[in-house]
């Protein structure tokens, strides 16, 4: 066989070695980007809390086994981050839906001194009425904040009632056996978010 052939002939096997590798590597593309969300399963904080809701509800993650579970830390008085992550949430489940009820939203406060029940129950309530907002008495929040990894900070206003609050901005999400599986950033989208919270009721 002549330089020539051989040359074309390796060529030719290294080519059909690449194009076979192609589907491969497409599908280990596809499962590292299975979801919109930064995946965390396996994570070992964000597992689980005791919190009470604005009915005086004592709260855990078990209670909504079965259902997938968001939880955003936020304040009734934000002024844009806080309600524009509990609008996706909303809208999120209504793009689901008829599997939108086996969506559980849950709103953790951050901001005790304000946070009054009522007031969280009247702020869900103008999301979605299945919403439920959780808090934690505030000598309890900095260890709450510690084990779920997010940050949060008092920030003076004008006035001891007019300070506002600094804090993480992105969302957990937990699957219907109530394991942390997704963090998903501020601003990701309501799509995203559905399309997420369909593929772990599908058993993802």
């Amino acid at each position: 066989m002549s330089p020539m052939h051989s040359r074309l002939r390796r060529n030719l096997l290294l080519g059909g070695g690449a194009a076979a590798l192609l589907p491969m590597l497409a599908a280990c593309d596809k499962a590292a980007q299975a979801f919109s969300g930064i995946d965390i399963t396996g994570a070992d904080y964000a597992t689980d809390f005791a919190l009470t809701d604005h009915n005086g509800q004592a709260r855990t993650l078990a209670d909504f086994r079965g259902k997938v579970v968001v939880i955003f830390f936020g304040f009734t008085q934000c002024p844009d981050v806080c309600p524009t992550s509990m609008t996706e949430m909303a809208e999120a489940k209504r793009l689901l839906g008829a599997d939108g009820e086996r969506l559980q939203g849950l709103f953790i406060s951050i901001d005790p001194e304000r946070d009054t029940p009522e007031v969280m129950k009247e702020y869900m309530a103008a999301f979605d009425p299945s919403f439920l907002a959780l808090y934690a008495p505030a000598g309890d929040l900095p260890a709450l904040a510690k084990r779920f990894r997010i940050y949060y900070n008092k920030v003076p206003g004008a006035t001891a009632t007019s300070y506002t609050m600094d804090h993480s901005a992105g969302s957990y999400v937990y699957d219907p056996q109530g394991r942390v599986r997704l963090y998903h950033r501020y601003g990701s989208g309501a799509q995203a978010l559905a399309d997420d919270l369909r593929k772990l009721l599908a058993g993802a």
